[in-house]
């Protein structure tokens, strides 16, 4: 009486199998924006958030980012107009694997995996203090991460990209 129910739990234990399911985190909201110009300007668009071995590149549509205040929310799709790039690489990646004009020989990508889905949205005020400057606050919803084995990425913490300042001359 007593090895059924403990034959059955054994049973179950045995016939439960997650296969090969494999849950990555990717955080990246404690990670600075950064970008190679010494200034960012309405026309950049390449920006990317580093943590040890892994980076987030975000690849904004040309023309979003303007020197006037939003009404409201501005919203650029990803992929079709914007970029989002997920990367792990080999060992720690700096700044200057994206800056450099030759970019150095490691750390190697391991993995680079292109958001499926997604928007971008930019929202832009002007400062209270000076009117020729411009915060332009980028967040990322809704990015959908494949990997190469048909894997979503589900546990995403990367909605606050950054604040950009850019200077009206």
């Amino acid at each position: 009486m007593f090895r059924s129910p403990l034959l059955l739990f054994l049973i179950f234990l045995v016939s439960c199998n997650d296969g090969d399911l494999q849950i990555e985190t990717i955080d990246f909201n404690s990670a600075d924006i950064q970008f190679c110009e010494s200034v960012t300007d309405v026309n950049s668009t390449f920006f990317f958030k580093l943590n040890p071995t892994e980076s987030l590149i975000l690849e904004l549509q040309s023309g979003i980012l303007k020197n006037e205040a939003s009404d409201g929310t501005i919203v650029s799709t990803v992929p079709s107009q914007s970029q989002v790039t997920y990367r792990t690489f080999s060992g720690d990646v700096s700044k200057n694997y994206f800056c450099d004009q030759v970019p150095p020989a490691t750390p190697v990508v391991l993995e680079e995996i292109l958001a499926e889905a997604g928007e971008v949205l930019v929202t832009t005020i002007q400062s209270e203090t000076d009117t020729t400057i411009y915060e332009h606050t980028l967040e990322l919803k809704d990015i959908s991460l494949v990997n190469s084995q048909g894997q979503r990425i589900t546990n995403l913490s990367i909605d606050q990209f950054g604040t950009i300042i850019t200077i009206q001359e």
